[in-house]
C-alpha cells in the first residue's frame, strides 16, 4: 500500500463511510461469533481505526501490518499490541489464543493468501472464527487496485478454493456493499476511457451524502441477516477451523 493511502486512513477511518460501514459490518459479526472482551487479532490494521473502536467496545485487541509507519502511528494513538509483521510468516501471537482473527480487505494484499490463512488459523482457539472482507469480480480489477497494492480481486469460487487449500471450511459467504457496484462500474469505465492518475484515493464526499450512505450501509447489513443480496462490490465471510 502506498504511503500516501496510510495518510489517508487516518483522515477518513474513523468518520469515511466505507470504513465506517465496514467496521459495523465486521463489529455485527463479532458479536455473532465471540464472546464479549474476546481476544482478536486484526491482520492488516491500516491507521488502528478498527482496533481502536473493537477496544472501547471492551475486546483484547492486537494487530499486524507490514508497514512500520501503521505500527508507529498505531501505538502514537496508544494501542499497545501491534507488531509490524509479514502475515506469511508465523504469527507473533500464542498459538490458540484469540477468538477471532479479522481481516478486513487484506487477503488481496498479500502473494499467498492461503499461507496467511493458515497463520491465522494457527491462533484461533478451536471454535475461532476468521472475519473477512476482499472486493469483488476480478474483471474490475484496475490500475487503482494496484496502487492500493493489490494482487486480485474475487470470485467466491476463488475464495472457497483458498480456504479449502488452507485446510479450513467456510460458514458464511455472501456479497457486500450492493450500493458501490455500479458506481465503481461507471468510475472504471471513465478512468479506462479518460486515464489519469489521480492516486488511490476514496472519492470525496459531502458529510450529508456520507451521513446518508452509512444510514443505506445499515439498511443493507440489517437486510442481509435475513436475506440474500445478490449481487455486492466486495464479499465478506467467516471462516472456522
Amino acid at each position: 500500500m502506498e504511503t500516501a493511502h496510510l495518510t489517508e486512513l487516518k483522515d477518513l477511518e474513523s468518520t469515511y463511510w466505507w470504513h465506517v460501514a465496514k467496521r459495523s459490518l465486521a463489529t455485527s459479526l463479532l458479536s455473532q461469533y465471540t464472546t464479549p472482551s474476546a481476544r482478536i487479532v486484526e491482520g492488516g490494521i491500516g491507521a488502528g481505526g478498527n482496533l481502536r473502536f473493537w477496544q472501547s467496545q471492551g475486546f483484547e485487541v492486537h494487530g499486524l501490518d507490514i508497514m512500520p509507519e501503521s505500527v508507529a502511528y498505531a501505538r502514537q494513538c496508544g494501542l499497545e499490541n501491534v507488531h509490524q509483521h509479514d502475515l506469511h510468516d508465523p504469527w507473533p501471537v500464542p498459538a490458540q489464543s484469540a477468538e477471532a482473527v479479522v481481516l478486513l480487505d487484506v487477503l488481496e494484499h498479500v502473494r499467498d493468501p492461503v499461507k496467511a490463512l493458515q497463520n491465522a488459523a494457527q491462533t484461533l482457539v478451536e471454535n475461532g472464527s476468521i472475519i473477512f472482507t476482499v472486493p469483488a469480480h476480478p474483471w474490475l480489477f484496475s490500475e487503482w487496485d494496484e496502487r492500493l497494492g493489490h494482487f486480485r480481486r474475487y470470485t467466491q469460487s476463488m475464495i472457497r478454493e483458498q480456504v479449502e487449500q488452507a485446510g479450513l471450511r467456510i460458514v458464511e459467504l455472501r456479497p457486500w456493499n450492493a450500493i458501490s457496484l455500479p458506481i465503481a462500474v461507471m468510475l472504471r469505465t471513465f478512468r479506462r476511457v479518460f486515464p489519469k492518475h489521480t492516486g488511490a484515493e476514496f472519492p470525496r464526499v459531502s458529510q450529508r451524502l456520507n451521513r446518508w450512505l452509512i444510514q443505506i450501509q445499515e439498511c443493507e447489513r440489517h437486510w442481509s441477516s435475513r436475506f440474500t443480496v445478490p449481487f455486492g462490490l466486495s464479499y465478506v465471510g467467516v471462516i472456522s477451523k
